[in-house]
């Protein structure tokens, strides 16, 4: 997949916050992002974030 940072993540399953959504902060081998809803910010392997994107808003920012 082409995920550059800035994009927004809309994922399979939700945060406990009740979004969905999800800023890109950094990419590699591992994705950091940060959560629309709330702010949180979580780190993790490209790999398991991959597999629950539903789609991906290029140039979007969280408000």
């Amino acid at each position: 997949m082409d995920i550059q940072v800035g994009d927004i993540l809309t994922m399979k399953k939700k945060h406990p916050c009740g979004s969905c959504r999800w800023e890109v902060k950094r990419i590699g081998a591992d994705f950091r992002l940060r959560c629309c809803g709330c702010g949180r910010e979580v780190m993790g392997a490209r790999s398991k974030f991959e597999r629950n994107i539903r789609s991906v808003e290029r140039g979007d920012t969280c408000v």
